[in-house]
């Protein structure tokens, strides 16, 4: 039988080790912070049950020079995939679902607008992406609407792929998978995530949505840059699709998941997730795209809530998340039994992969990678895009890099006013102002110029996009449509909106 006294101080002996390999990260981070024109960023390190590093870098608040802490929270975007996985892993072990049982059996009114995928999809094809699903972002982005209705609209929205076929990141239905757990457990996603993963795991500080986490003392504010300036941005809400996004936390709880993680689901001596089921999650279900496509990362695969790629020869398991004003990385080396978070306030910001993977070779004792130059490579010498979500932002741009020059109308601008509706993406209103025609679609406003035969140019300046929509107009000198390619991925199909006769008007 082996002595927990003598286990207990092995490991932190090595721990101690791996503490000395980390000389000079204190400086590394804050060069990263001026490199990226990052405001804040945390950083904490677990190795087993031992904490190795918990530390705060740059500000939560610039105005006011607040610093940041292990205690400020940080929204951490996609990073909240994983807990949404466990919590379907906990259902898997007490019985109540199966990761290969059609949803359908468990909700007879779900249904997708491929009958295959209506048919067939489960809880697991929904976890690693492959519903054939695309983005359909702007069906969720902004959106008053509940998630119950979201989960309903799934029905409208078009596939691109077969299903199965490919994987394709998708926010909306990984977002049903989450009111499915909800549902199992005669509750909402929040309540169980708190009540099986939150409390257990002593994350006291965690919460799920970023109004409340502004009632809190200690919280970090989102910024963008804009040019060498760092930019204050308004808070985004994105609780309809919480499952997928919605949770805010900080180093001190986000070291317990960590040490949750490598210690194969047990906590303090207590099994919340059994083996077997962790497995699952860390094992790859679906090959994928890598945004950080090179000869440290050859390959990439997408677990349950987790991506899973060789680093440099080490067995690596993470996952990022960004959203407005923030970014995160949360990674794990399983056979070294390494946890890493790094928590970031800059919008879009490579910060927290930059470090993470610094502070791998340097735990690894690998001659350290320049990062830098490859991100700087990656995204057209330093643009920066939310590198975690797999979206090839530079065919985005090169797509639609370069606007149309503008033209006078060749028509009345009452051809195209009016409201025009798709039953999953609701209503599109294209109105005239002061500044010429605009679209609104979720309260977003994106104006219109036309570039000729019923086509205009949409600016959507939130995601850099500069989009061609474009008008079919009837006999009457009317528009009875609009299409907008809302949807980048390959093979899909312009969103077509129609116009609503007067008396269909909200």
């Amino acid at each position: 039988m082996t002595n927990s006294n003598s286990t207990s101080t092995s490991t932190i002996t090595a721990t101690a080790s791996l503490q000395s390999k980390l000389q000079g990260l204190d400086e590394f981070i804050t060069s990263q912070l001026e490199q990226w024109n990052g405001v804040g960023t945390a950083v904490a390190i677990v190795h087993k049950d031992q904490v190795v590093w918990n530390k705060g870098y740059g500000y939560r608040d610039l105005e006011a020079g607040l610093e940041v802490t292990p205690d400020t929270l940080f929204a951490i975007g996609s990073s909240t995939k994983s807990f949404t996985a466990a919590a379907a892993a906990q259902l898997v072990d007490e019985g109540l679902l199966d990761w290969d049982v059609p949803v359908k059996t468990y909700l007879p009114e779900f249904k997708m607008c491929d009958s295959v995928a209506t048919e067939r999809l489960t809880i697991r094809d929904m976890l690693c992406h492959r519903s054939g699903l695309p983005r359909h972002e702007m069906v969720w982005y902004n959106s008053p609407r509940s998630r119950e209705e979201l989960v309903f609209n799934l029905r409208h929205l078009e596939p691109n792929q077969d299903f199965r076929n490919k994987w394709q990141y998708q926010n909306i239905v990984y977002m049903a998978a989450g009111y499915l757990i909800g549902h199992l457990k005669g509750t909402s996603w929040e309540q169980v995530v708190q009540e099986t993963l939150f409390n257990p795991l002593e994350m006291n500080a965690s919460l799920f949505s970023v109004e409340k986490m502004q009632q809190q003392s200690n919280y970090a504010f989102p910024y963008t840059n804009q040019g060498e300036q760092k930019v204050r941005i308004p808070f985004r809400s994105v609780n309809a699709i919480g499952p997928s996004g919605s949770i805010n936390s900080n180093l001190t709880d986000m070291t317990a998941w960590l040490q949750f993680q490598v210690q194969q689901g047990i906590w303090k001596g207590k099994t919340l997730v059994s083996k077997e089921q962790m497995t699952e999650m860390h094992s790859p279900q679906m090959a994928c795209e890598s945004p950080f496509l090179s000869k440290e990362l050859p390959i990439s695969a997408y677990g349950l809530g987790w991506i899973i790629e060789p680093y440099r020869g080490h067995s690596m398991i993470h996952h990022g998340g960004a959203i407005d004003g923030f970014a995160s990385q949360v990674a794990l080396l399983p056979d070294e039994e390494i946890g890493i978070v790094v928590l970031s306030n800059t919008n879009g910001s490579v910060i927290p992969y930059t470090v993470a993977f610094y502070i791998m070779d340097r735990l690894l004792g690998l001659e350290p990678t320049d990062w830098t130059s490859t991100f700087l490579g990656l995204m057209g010498q330093g643009e920066h895009a939310e590198v975690e979500e797999h979206v090839d932002q530079q065919q985005q741009k090169d797509q639609h890099e370069e606007s149309p020059s503008v033209q006078h109308l060749d028509r009345p601008v009452s051809v195209y006013t009016g409201v025009y509706n798709h039953p999953g993406y609701g209503d599109l209103l294209v109105h005239e102002t002061d500044d010429g025609l605009q679209t609104r679609l979720n309260d977003i406003d994106m104006p219109l110029q036309y570039v000729g035969k019923d086509c205009f140019s949409v600016s959507l300046a939130h995601f850099g996009w500069n989009l061609d929509c474009t008008f079919k107009v009837n006999e009457e000198q009317v528009a009875s449509s609009v299409s907008v390619p809302f949807v980048l991925e390959p093979n899909a199909n312009p969103i077509v909106f129609t116009r609503l006769p007067e008396s269909e008007k909200k």
